[in-house]
């Protein structure tokens, strides 16, 4: 969305169930550290399938109101396709771009909160995506931002071969003008933005073996990995063989007994100035 880079996974259908699973792992933890209210007017910024603006649909009620922006046409289908899910709250899909938002003038500033997740990462000019959603809330509203710091994910014990290809993963992201590490940037992006930082925090986004959602977990990170070998292999950035050995040892260790997956979400949320 908004003069994105170049999204590095695509809109496919494989990818389309990875980014459902992603939903379910993390949904309830955005929605614990959002604190959303009951009539409360929300924009998504980036709302893909919609699974997320969904959820917070349900938390704002009837009186509310979730609009969800998003870039791809094949998304906003599938996303349009569930929407009468309920009639709890009024949900709109609208397409439009992040640095750019489709507003009519008298929409600017009427939101109570902006949510945007795994968004920036993905933008060639994240400061300008959150000038949109800034000048989008009403005064006293809240802007929140969720992204990755990939640099913090950790496996234990470390599977052979797969810091090797995570490094690769990280630096075509940074080809494609992604940025791994804009979790780490988030606040100061609000303050720039004209934002008042209120909180950071991490959402937990781990497992071990042993835990009923590890499965998932894996499939996740498996899925990340399987989805960015073609411009890792394009770009010569590590070898086909290396590849795919790296996969199968994430696979075969996934069935150790002490597994363990470690990172976190980045969460940073500001007010907007009265």
């Amino acid at each position: 969305m908004g003069r994105v880079s170049s999204y590095l996974h695509g809109t496919s259908g494989v990818e389309q169930r990875r980014l459902a699973l992603l939903n379910r792992l993390v949904n309830q933890g955005s929605l614990r550290e959002l604190g959303l209210r009951k009539g409360e007017k929300v924009l998504e910024v980036g709302s893909g399938l919609g699974h997320f603006a969904r959820e917070m649909a349900r938390q704002v009620g009837r009186r509310g109101r979730v609009l969800g922006i998003e870039q791809s046409r094949r998304q906003l289908l599938r996303a349009r396709s569930t929407q009468s899910f309920s009639r709890a709250a009024s949900l709109e899909f609208r397409q439009g771009d992040a640095l750019h938002l489709p507003f009519e003038e008298e929409e600017w500033g009427s939101f109570d909160v902006v949510h945007a997740r795994f968004l920036l990462e993905h933008l060639l000019d994240p400061p300008r995506a959150a000038e949109q959603m800034v000048r989008a809330v009403r005064p006293g509203g809240r802007i929140i931002l969720e992204d990755d710091d990939h640099d913090l994910l950790r496996l234990d014990p470390e599977p052979e071969g797969f810091w090797r290809l995570w490094r690769a993963y990280m630096r075509v992201f940074r080809l494609l003008g992604n940025d791994p590490l804009v979790g780490r940037k988030l606040t100061r992006i609000l303050l720039g933005a004209g934002a008042l930082p209120r909180r950071n925090t991490w959402i937990f986004f781990g497992s071990c073996s042993g835990h009923p959602n590890f499965r998932a977990y894996l499939e996740n990170l498996l899925g990340v990995l399987r989805g960015a070998r073609e411009a890792l292999l394009s770009r010569e950035l590590i070898h086909a063989t290396d590849l795919h050995k790296a996969l199968r040892e994430l696979r075969t260790w996934g069935r150790r007994p002490d597994a363990s997956i470690w990172y976190a979400i980045a969460w940073a949320e500001a007010r907007k100035p009265r």
